[in-house]
């Protein structure tokens, strides 16, 4: 593989996160021998100062970024709506692109942006680094490897207390809210667990600190297996409940928070002990919802999976030299921003979404 130069444009947040990726700054996660950081651009004078003051190089305008032929990566970290043209206007220049989530705001825009990158025989995807995320490639292990048995539920949720950011991210003419903030990354790695075709899914749209941005939202997804999946994103939640919830036909699993030590696995052990002693709950009695007696149940702690997300840069680095395949395919892509466009249609028209699987046989790359 060749040395790459990557430049990043945007040093917010996530720029400044993959500014860091790639300066070294998170540890030597990636060889210097192939990339090579070149640097940033933002509009911002303060923001150009303070990458200039950190001892980066910060290109004058975009221009003269697209200019520079010794880039051949641009490292896209800017307002949603902007995403499309800038992206477009980087791989028309040749420039290999990686674009911070939501890639853009619908499926039509995403079609023009694959068409640039066909046009210019570049690479092109979406970061979608929380593949990596620990609780979910545990959670994901729990799943694959039938531990639990026949996997028939799962809830994830992402829960917070401080509504939307007070930034672009709460102007829905900038492509802010929750559905393109947290939902995109949880229905990505929805469809990395469950490998199987969507047979209806139904979503709601909160809006309890802004009246035009979604600050949260509620999605229940049927596959054609008959397992169900909860999403969930709330930010007016002042009691979180757990991120993740998985019930299989031998156990169940919870994770509280983002770590495994935050959760457990219980398991049938003693499938013959069916006896089951009333008990009182409220003013009733109930055999039913008895708790299982200890000698039948054992607990277990959760899988700790860690794979590093400098695997995604080091994916599309080898892409961009024809030595692999794009992790995030454009096909990925593709799907999870379908499912965003019908999801905004769901909550919008109070349906039940059924032609999922036919709306993504559009996809032509």
């Amino acid at each position: 593989m060749k040395k790459l130069k990557f430049v990043v444009v945007g040093y917010g947040g996530m720029g400044g996160w993959h500014v860091n990726m790639l300066s070294g700054v998170y540890g030597p996660q990636l060889d210097p021998a192939f990339f090579e950081f070149g640097g940033i651009y933002d509009i911002d004078p303060a923001k150009t100062k303070l990458a200039q003051e950190k001892g980066y190089y910060a290109y004058p305008s975009f221009e003269a970024l697209l200019a520079d032929k010794s880039v051949d990566v641009l490292t896209v970290a800017i307002p949603n709506d902007q995403h499309k043209d800038i992206c477009i206007a980087a791989m028309n220049a040749k420039k290999n692109v990686i674009c911070e989530k939501p890639v853009t705001l619908n499926v039509h825009d995403l079609n023009e942006m694959f068409a640039a990158a066909k046009r210019n025989h570049v690479a092109f995807s979406v970061h979608q680094n929380r593949r990596w995320d620990p609780d979910f490639l545990d959670m994901k292990n729990l799943y694959e490897t039938h531990r639990l048995g026949d996997v028939f539920y799962v809830e994830c949720r992402v829960h917070g207390s401080r509504g939307i950011p007070g930034d672009w991210r709460n102007r829905k003419e900038c492509g802010g809210g929750m559905l393109y903030d947290w939902g995109v990354h949880l229905i990505d790695q929805m469809f990395q667990m469950i490998k199987e075709p969507v047979k209806s899914f139904y979503a709601t749209l909160t809006y309890v600190t802004n009246e035009f941005c979604d600050d949260g939202f509620k999605i229940l997804v049927n596959f054609e297996s008959g397992l169900q999946y909860h999403l969930e994103v709330g930010t007016s939640n002042f009691i979180s409940m757990p991120h993740w919830y998985m019930l299989g036909n031998n156990g169940s699993a919870i994770m509280n928070g983002w770590e495994p030590k935050e959760g457990k696995i219980t398991m049938v052990s003693d499938w013959e002990n069916k006896d089951a002693v009333p008990i009182i709950a409220g003013v009733g009695l109930t055999k039913t919802m008895a708790p299982r007696t200890d000698d039948s149940i054992k607990d277990y702690p959760l899988p700790d999976i860690n794979i590093s997300v400098a695997e995604y840069y080091k994916n599309f680095a080898k892409a961009c030299c024809g030595e692999e395949e794009l992790t995030v395919s454009h096909k990925q892509m593709h799907r999870v921003m379908t499912f965003v466009d019908a999801a905004f249609e769901s909550a919008a028209e109070d349906k039940v979404i059924k032609d999922f699987e036919q709306r993504c046989l559009s996809f032509n790359d």
